[in-house]
């Protein structure tokens, strides 16, 4: 068994997975305050609820876009695990050859992404994942990381909105009734939703016009991807556990080389 960790902006998921089948996860906010100590803790007790033994864990797989929690985090794996885990960085072997103009600016969890859905899905691949940011990331035929797009996350867009004026309140980010609102809270579903739809809905198409690939397949993922899933038809699959996926294929295509 391995335990894969994707540390996010906003919530670092721990997966354990056994014979290639994800049979637990779990999710903690991401605080960058956080000692080596405490982050030891908390997996042992998610391994604790799970019933399983830390000894079971034969090794951990970790990607990061958060640099400082990224330090005490594996210095808590290998204090209270005793290993020290394999980390998702430039150099690593994942599948994927990254053909953008620097390629070590690529964040880790988008490799991660794009090494998942290429070996599940295949490639030419549109990668769509729903988080603090929201990013598009597109796979060829031959596993080949061709472009980018980066842009504001729905619930990113929707606590500025908030946040930065005075008489707007809070909203939960679900699809009104109608688009013809008529009080603040639900004017505000509107806008959010139906502006955040239609600029996915728009990028893939542009995507889709410029690759040439009117049928390229789009997977989506993230924790805020089923709420877009659900209300367009220009997404394929929408796949939560595509994170866990690629970090397992990164894992075992590394494997071998880490034990010598």
């Amino acid at each position: 068994m391995i335990a894969a960790i994707d540390i996010g902006n906003t919530n670092i998921t721990v997966g354990l997975i056994e014979n290639d089948t994800l049979i637990d996860r779990y999710r903690l906010t991401t605080k960058a305050r956080r000692t080596s100590d405490e982050f030891g803790v908390m997996l042992e007790n998610f391994l604790k609820s799970a019933d399983i033994d830390k000894t079971q864990i034969k090794d951990v797989i970790m990607c990061s876009v958060v640099p400082k929690v990224m330090h005490s985090c594996r210095n808590g794996v290998i204090k209270f695990f005793g290993i020290d885990p394999m980390v998702v960085q430039p150099g690593i072997k994942s599948g994927i050859s990254v053909q953008l103009e620097n390629p070590r600016s690529v964040g880790a969890d988008r490799i991660a992404d794009c090494a998942g859905a290429y070996h599940y899905y295949g490639g030419p691949v549109l990668v769509i994942d729903f988080g603090t940011a929201t990013t598009y990331d597109y796979v060829d035929e031959n596993g080949r990381f061709k472009s980018g797009v980066i842009s504001v996350g729905i619930e990113t867009g929707a606590n500025a909105l908030w946040s930065q004026t005075a008489q707007l309140p809070e909203i939960e980010i679900k699809k009104p009734e109608t688009v013809l609102a008529r009080n603040t809270q639900t004017e505000m579903q509107a806008g959010v939703f139906y502006q955040y739809i239609g600029g996915v809905e728009y990028t893939i198409k542009q995507i889709r016009k410029e690759t040439g690939y009117k049928d390229l397949q789009v997977i989506a993922t993230g924790g805020l991807g089923r709420v877009v899933y659900g209300h367009t038809k220009l997404i394929n699959v929408y796949d939560p556990t595509l994170i866990f996926k690629g970090l397992n294929i990164i894992y075992k295509k590394n494997k071998e080389s880490r034990l010598k």
